[in-house]
């Protein structure tokens, strides 16, 4: 069973599963995490939907580069989660099944080429606090034990 946080499943509503990868990445006690502009701004981890045919590893590699600009390595699965949304920029309600993996960033190739994307090295307690998705926060919580 893969926990879920956030807001309830609405009655009547056709929810479509969009897997994703997404990454913790430290460098000593900061996480390199990406600040996403539009609808609004909210603090994420790096990472995004696995497209089809695409493995996870792929796409986190993939996603991880178009958000921070960053290259990075050794990426080690952590757990799962799930959230039910609202995805504007698609059109779609989503069940986001959220596959968090710990990496190192090891080489930064330029800013994000994903346009709406900024990224920002935080204190791993202002991640905690700040990043825009319960989930998200569960899992660097129990990064910093």
């Amino acid at each position: 069973m893969i926990r879920r946080f956030g807001k309830s499943v609405k009655a009547g509503v056709s929810y479509r599963r969009r897997p994703g990868a997404y990454a913790i990445l430290a460098r000593g006690t900061d996480l390199l995490v990406t600040l996403q502009h539009e609808p609004e701004s909210e603090l994420q981890l790096p990472g995004g939907g696995i497209d089809p045919g695409e493995s996870a590893i792929a796409a986190l590699h993939r996603e991880v580069f178009e958000e921070t600009g960053w290259k990075i390595a050794a990426p080690r699965y952590v757990g799962a989660f799930r959230r039910f949304v609202f995805m504007p920029e698609y059109t779609l309600w989503a069940e986001k099944v959220c596959h968090i993996y710990m990496a190192r960033p090891v080489l930064q190739l330029g800013p994000p080429t994903e346009e709406g994307h900024t990224a920002l090295w935080v204190s791993a307690e202002t991640a905690a606090k700040e990043l825009g998705n319960p989930g998200d926060r569960h899992f660097v919580e129990s990064w910093i034990g």
